[in-house]
């Protein structure tokens, strides 16, 4: 449901743009309000969530779709945990829908889907696990489960298959959620050349907090 936000930008008290192919991560705290900006339009952001005091309590796909009935994300969303916990939710939304069974690109499912020549390419589960990395915790590759792509059009078809399609956002749409309890946020703003999600052309986005 498109919903727009109250929130002035100069009243955020952090903002920062995050480059294409790029991780950011950072703890946002309960109550605080979060906001990912898809800057130019089509730019997929894909993310991961943990809960700060046990980051093993991580967003969970399979549970958040089964307790709201429905495969998108957009407004009045609750992104629940592998513990039933509810980490996140979705207050305001001027994109639409976001997916959540796409999954990040990989080196491996490039060739897959693409062809061997795109091996060397940087892909999101290489990027989250930079920023994994950088954030210094016991935290390693099985922490990467599966994420959101915010801002990206993974439609299903009847039956059942994932096709990757151009776009629904535009330069400037937004998702704005409200932390439920202190989470930890890990964004990669994908770098894929090869299909659609980022019009082939990967762009920033901007990430905004607000106490």
């Amino acid at each position: 449901m498109l919903k727009e936000s109250s929130l002035d930008t100069a009243d955020a008290s952090y903002s920062e743009t995050v480059l294409a192919g790029d991780h950011w991560m950072r703890e946002i705290k309960r109550g605080q309000t979060f906001r990912i900006v898809d800057l130019e339009g089509n730019q997929a952001a894909d993310t991961l969530f943990y809960s700060a005091d046990d980051p093993a309590d991580r967003y969970s796909a399979s549970d958040t779709i089964q307790q709201q009935g429905n495969l998108y994300l957009s407004t009045g969303s609750k992104l629940i945990s592998t513990e039933g916990n509810t980490l996140l939710t979705i207050v305001a939304d001027t994109c639409g829908r976001h997916d959540t069974v796409g999954g990040a690109c990989s080196r491996e499912s490039n060739t897959m889907r693409y062809s061997h020549n795109t091996e060397h390419m940087h892909a999101c589960r290489d990027i989250f696990l930079s920023g994994i990395q950088d954030w210094g915790q016991d935290m390693g590759k099985r922490d990467i489960t599966c994420n959101i792509n915010f801002f990206m059009n993974v439609p299903v078809t009847p039956d059942g298959k994932l096709t990757f399609a151009d776009g629904i956002s535009g330069p400037g749409r937004y998702v704005e959620m409200r932390a439920e309890r202190d989470v930890i946020a890990l964004i990669s703003n994908c770098p894929q050349l090869n299909n659609p999600c980022n019009a082939y052309n990967p762009t920033p986005i901007q990430t905004l907090i607000w106490d």
